[in-house]
């Protein structure tokens, strides 16, 4: 069994070139079965999921392989309509394959998927959504069998912004007949990198980044090579990190605008924050202050829920009381018994959680229980003082390419045995 031992208390400091997005990178992966051509897809993060996504891929007769971090798909031989219930297991991020299958080939058979235990995560939106489409659906013992005898468009409102569902449609809309209209879209930028990826392929879309996408199907998609964006969240991450240890970061290859709604909050820790072109430049003071008012887990342009644990881990140490508000999932607060063992003093009530500062952390054992559980527990543990053993490192690996290398690279006495 893998683990990571962490030795506390360093200050931080160094440069760090951010990973490409993972929520970009699995459904643009999922959206080359669409394509009549090979696309080419640079700075994919080299990441368990994305390892899934490959595997799927190939499972459906699309030629995938991995070079450095260019993702090279060949989906000219796609045969194949079915997921197996293995790989689905993998990752949630699958059931996006759905939309971009029945795209393709007009019917798809998945089950329900797999990823971080986060609460319920229902996928009615989608089915309802496809239904609109011309999809009929049935379950059958657990299997998802979706068939179109004829895909067209049509007007979908979400009952909420969900990212899936908004991803699922777009794939099944780019080839469907006619013109789909999708309101109460997702506006998250991994969104429109999606869209931006598919109109390199020649799909017409327009309106991504607004509540409101407006797609205009096609027949058929070419191939492209296509940059991922860079991965806001692991870049949330590495801040958080250096502003829990104490130190200064130089973020290279960074989203500027779209990390902003998580850097107005960081800087009211009394971080040092300043941001030029595509980096960021963080120094941290003595010690950290509270954030003042609620912190609102929000869909995008609010505050984003995989940011939450890693914020919270800095806000252990900092001066005053920190209120977390968790809106998007029912169960992304698994990570506060981890930070509790090691000193902080966390409670939890309901979608609520209270942050009492308090002067130190120290060294423990735990448990990943999550993605960005288990990346809170790496913040945590560089700024406490003592040895760290962080175990089940599956749930870290699926959205961090290499984290103790890149912690290391900063100065933390951090290792993987």
């Amino acid at each position: 069994m893998q683990k990571l031992i962490v030795n506390g208390g360093r200050r931080l400091h160094g440069e760090l070139k951010l990973q490409g997005s993972k929520n970009s990178a699995l459904p643009i992966m999922a959206a080359c079965v669409l394509s009549s051509e090979e696309c080419s897809l640079r700075n994919c993060p080299r990441l368990t999921d994305v390892y899934s996504a490959a595997r799927i891929l190939n499972c459906l007769g699309c030629r995938c392989s991995f070079s450095g971090n260019t993702v090279t798909a060949d989906p000219s031989g796609i045969n194949a309509t079915e997921i197996p219930e293995s790989l689905m297991r993998q990752m949630r991020s699958s059931i996006m394959f759905m939309g971009a299958i029945i795209g393709r080939m007009g019917e798809c058979t998945v089950s329900v998927p797999g990823g971080c235990e986060l609460g319920p995560r229902p996928i009615d939106m989608h089915l309802a959504a496809l239904r609109k489409m011309g999809v009929s659906v049935s379950d059958s013992g657990g299997r998802i069998v979706c068939r179109a005898e004829r895909l067209h468009g049509a007007k979908i409102s979400l009952p909420f912004p969900s990212v899936g569902a908004t991803e699922n449609v777009i794939l099944c809309g780019v080839c469907a007949e006619g013109e789909t209209v999708l309101n109460n879209a997702a506006r998250e930028p991994e969104i429109c990198d999606l869209c931006s990826f598919l109109r390199a392929c020649g799909a017409q879309i327009k309106g991504d980044g607004g509540s409101r996408i407006v797609i205009s199907g096609r027949a058929e998609l070419h191939g492209c090579e296509y940059t991922v964006m860079p991965d806001r969240i692991a870049g949330a991450t590495y801040l958080s990190m250096t502003a829990a240890a104490g130190g200064e970061i130089i973020l290279t290859d960074a989203c500027v605008p779209e990390m902003e709604p998580f850097l107005s909050v960081l800087e009211q820790t009394g971080c040092s924050i300043y941001t030029k072109d595509d980096s960021i430049y963080l120094r941290s003071g003595p010690r950290l202050r509270c954030v003042r008012e609620r912190i609102r887990t929000m869909p995008h342009p609010g505050f984003p829920t995989d940011a939450q644990a890693v914020l919270m881990a800095a806000l252990c140490k900092a001066d005053g009381t920190s209120v977390f508000e968790e809106n998007i999932f029912d169960c992304r607060y698994r990570h506060t018994d981890a930070l509790n063992k090691m000193g902080a003093d966390i409670q939890v009530l309901g979608k609520v959680a209270v942050v009492r500062g308090v002067r130190s952390l120290h060294g423990a054992e735990v448990e990943a229980t999550d993605l960005r559980g288990g990346a809170a527990m790496v913040a945590a543990a560089l700024s406490a003082e003592g040895e760290t053993v962080i175990t089940e490192l599956h749930h870290i690996d699926r959205g961090y390419e290499k984290i103790e290398e890149a912690a290391a690279s900063l100065g933390g006495d951090i290792r993987r045995v």
